[in-house]
Formats: structure tokens, sequence, C-alpha cells
């Protein structure tokens, strides 16, 4: 069983290692990077055999950590004490490579430098987008975002500063800098996702397993280095120290934590009420938990108001939040509805746009009113996993819908609970679905070679679109299929 469980980490390793160097042809490099002066890197994405060897590389092993990240989960059943030992080393292999990986899936990262020397420059950065800075292309910043305020509290925005601080705003310095920040929120959401499965009664082995050992978090986290990554280990150890000293210590330094999380990114407001609902404490009469709701929001929004004292910007970040917001993806259902709702006003000679802003804010809407009754409904042992659909409406019911969204719901449930069947399907068919679409949709391809974006991306599709197909449907040892008709003879078998 030792040499399988092994065998298993070093191909996701070998995985992890595929993505690294196909990153070298097609990830995210700022133009004034010294990296673009290496030999292998020019051929790697100069050329178009050099290209295509990157696509591919990355489209294959990142379909490969899939499989092996499902194959470790299978091989650790039942998930005794010594599973513990073989997660943790999982999780060091496959993220190893990834810390020294050019940024792949997103090239947030730069904006958040072009964003630091917004701030260093002593301009608003809500009011000033990285656009006001020289040279803020040649420096990998995305230029769709170039005008946009950043949707990040002021927390981030001093940390963004630090770093360009310490490098002098080297992209690739940079990059590293911010990556180890996501790596110790890593590392905290490795602490504190066991002892909240613990506290539910959850085998926390596997919740590792199913939340920091998933492709998804390792990729988001750490290869593209979101800001996320501490957003989500902030919230989570507000929530577990309010859970573990349900008082006023408790409450008050779960709010503290969370309220920073909320000056990472704002999106995270939606777990003060469930903070709230733990510092009230077990059979909480409703008056105590509406004081304690009242005294929460008003500790949190001192101390970002605080925080908006000192920068000199106040709530800016309030009307930046919606900036991801104006736009849509396919696969998101509100953002499909409102493409639909567009379209037929449009036809109608009518205002499209107007229709589907109505639309997402109706999405929002629902989301809130979610919030709302999970807030009053639901027994206080069910506290988190109430939070979790709460974060869950707010996701789902967006115009859009990213990786990095899905992975602040995954530690959720996990710690409250995901069972070894259609639940986990469904996890395997998320992280599957998303890699594809992040191995395809994230490219950095030089615009004057014979293969173009368009072609890049056909091929990583089809290479990781095929695998998925092949994991889900053939593979003797991953298959879906084989594995409900299994389950459905044995419900049979035992009726």
């Amino acid at each position: 069983m030792t040499s399988s469980l092994l065998r298993t980490v070093l191909m996701g390793a070998l995985g992890s290692l595929m993505l690294a160097f196909g990153s070298l042809g097609v990830g995210w490099l700022a133009n004034v990077s010294a990296l673009r002066r290496t030999p292998l890197i020019i051929w790697m994405r100069f050329e178009t055999v050099g290209v295509v060897v990157s696509v591919v590389a990355l489209a294959l092993g990142a379909m490969l950590l899939v499989r092996q990240w499902l194959r470790l989960g299978q091989k650790l059943t039942p998930w005794g004490p010594s599973s513990a030992r073989w997660v943790l080393v999982a999780i060091g292999a496959w993220a190893a490579p990834m810390l020294v990986s050019i940024p792949l899936f997103s090239r947030d990262v730069y904006s958040y430098i072009g964003q630091g020397r917004v701030m260093l420059n002593g301009l608003n950065p809500y009011e000033s987008g990285v656009s006001a800075i020289d040279n803020f292309f040649q420096l990998g910043a995305d230029q769709l975002w170039a005008q946009s305020p950043p949707p990040y509290g002021p927390v981030f925005l001093w940390l963004e500063e630090l770093v360009v601080v310490l490098t002098g705003a080297d992209p690739d310095a940079s990059a590293l800098l911010f990556r180890a920040m996501c790596v110790l929120a890593v590392i905290a959401c490795m602490w504190v996702i066991p002892r909240l499965a613990r506290l539910h009664g959850v085998n926390p082995r596997r919740a590792l397993w199913l939340s920091v050992a998933n492709p998804l978090f390792l990729t988001n986290f750490v290869v593209a280095a979101h800001n996320d990554a501490i957003m989500l280990a902030l919230a989570l150890l507000g929530t577990y120290a309010a859970a573990v000293q349900r008082n006023w210590k408790g409450g008050l330094i779960g709010t503290t934590l969370v309220t920073l999380s909320v000056a990472i990114k704002p999106i995270t407001l939606v777990f003060l009420p469930f903070v709230g609902l733990l510092w009230a404490g077990k059979n909480a009469s409703w008056p105590r938990r509406f004081v304690v709701w009242v005294l929460t929001l008003a500790y949190s929004l001192a101390l970002l108001g605080l925080m908006g004292a000192v920068n000199g910007f106040g709530f800016g970040w309030v009307s930046a939040v919606s900036t991801p917001g104006t736009v849509y993806i396919w696969y998101a259902p509100i953002g499909l509805l409102g493409l639909f709702a567009q379209l037929v006003a449009s036809s109608w000679g009518l205002n499209g746009s107007a229709w589907m802003h109505a639309v997402h804010s109706a999405g929002t809407a629902l989301a809130a009113l979610t919030t709302v009754v999970l807030m009053f409904v639901g027994r206080d042992s069910r506290i988190f996993r109430r939070l979790a659909w709460s974060l869950a409406a707010f996701v789902l019911l967006s115009p859009i819908i990213q990786a990095w969204y899905v992975v602040w719901l995954i530690p959720l449930f996990a710690v409250t609970g995901i069972r070894d069947d259609w639940q986990v399907d469904v996890l395997f068919f998320i992280t599957a679905f998303f890699t594809v679409y992040a191995v395809a949709d994230q490219l950095d391809i030089f615009p004057y070679l014979d293969l173009n974006l368009i072609a890049a991306r056909v091929i990583a599709a089809l290479v990781a679109f095929t695998y998925g197909v092949y994991l889900w449907v053939l593979d003797p040892a991953t298959r879906r299929i084989a594995r409900n008709q299994a389950l459905h003879q044995g419900r049979e078998a035992v009726l």
C-alpha cells in the first residue's frame, strides 16, 4: 500500500512539474521580465513547436494532477490516522513545483503590482487605475482592468504597497513575494481546516484532502497567487476562533479576523452574521442574537472606518466591489439568463443592457435574501453549513463565476461533510471542469506566431477535455459511470 501511495504522490508531482514546465511557454510573464532572455523560454514562447509543447504539457500536467488527487482519496479510505501524513506529503510535493512556476490561470498578480505603485505614488487607487502609472502594461497588468478600481480593501492595498517597496516593482520578485504570502495563507488553511472538521465530527484528514490537496485550491492559491488565499485563511481562522470560544473573547477575536478578511476582499462580509450567531452562544435568545449582530456589525464597521481614516480613502472600496460584476460568463446561470434577457429586450427595441443589469441585480438580491433566511432558519449545530450555503448563493447567483470563487466554498462544505457518493462526484466534476476551462482560457501567446491564440486554446481544450472524458468514462480507477452502477447494484443487493 505504501508503494502505491508513493506512486500516486510522485505522479501528482510529475503533473505539477509538467504544469510548471508549460508555464515557461504560456504562463503570464511581464514584458520587462529578465526571464524572457533565457534561451529555453525564448524557444518555448517564440517558436511554434515550443508553444505547442508548452500547451500540451500544461494541459496534461493539470489533468494528471486531478487524477492523482482523486486516486489519493480512493487509496486513503477509510482515512485512518496514518492518512494525515500522506495528505501532507502530497500537498507539499504537488505545491513545490508551483512555487517557482510562472503565474498561470490569471494575471491578477501583476495588477497587484500596479495598484501597489499607485499607492506608492500617493494616488487613490479607487479613483486612479493602474494605467495612471507609467509603464503599467510592460509590468504585466491586464489592460481590461487598466481603468477599473480594485475590488480590494485597505489591508490588501497596504500589502501591495509593501511588496512594491521591497521589490522595487520588479515583476518577477513581486510575483514571488505575493505567492509567498499566499503560501503562508495556505499553511494557515492547512492548520484550521482539520480543526473545523473535528468540531463537526468530520474526518479531518479527508477534509484536508478535499480542500487543500484539491488541484483547484493549489493552482488558484499557489500558481495564480490570488489574494483570495489570504482572505479565506483569515475568514476561516475568525470563524474557528468564534466557534471554540462562544463568548465575548471568541466573538471579538473572530470578528476582528473576519474584518481583516473583509479588508482583503469584501465578499467575506457574509461571514459576519454567522460569527455573530457563534458569539451569541448556543441556544441564545432572539433578543441576545439581535444585540450581538448589532455589536458585530458596529465593531467591524468601526475597524474598517479606522483603516479608511488611516489610508485616507475612507470606504472607497465599497463602490469598487461591483467592478468584476459588470461582466458575465457563459456557464454562470445568472450570466446566461442576463444575456438572454439582453437579447430579448434588444429584439423588442428596448434597453437590453438595463434588462441584463436587472437580472444581475435580481441574482444579488436573491443571494442576500438567502443569507437573511439562513441567519434565522437552521439548527445551531449547522451554523457553518448555513454559512456555506449563504456564500454559495452569492457565488452561484453571480453573473460571473471564477474558479477561485468555487475554492471559497470547498473548505466550508468539506469541514461540514461531503459524502463519498454523488457529492464527491460533483466536486470531482467541478474540479475537472474548471481545470479544463483554465488551461484553455488563460494562455499568454505571442501574437506573431503561426499558431494564434485561438488555435492554442483549441489544442489545450481538446487535450484536457479528452483526458477528462477518459477519467470520467474509461479509466478503470476513476470512472464515475462504473462507480454509480456499482453503488446501484450494491443497494439492490442489500434490498
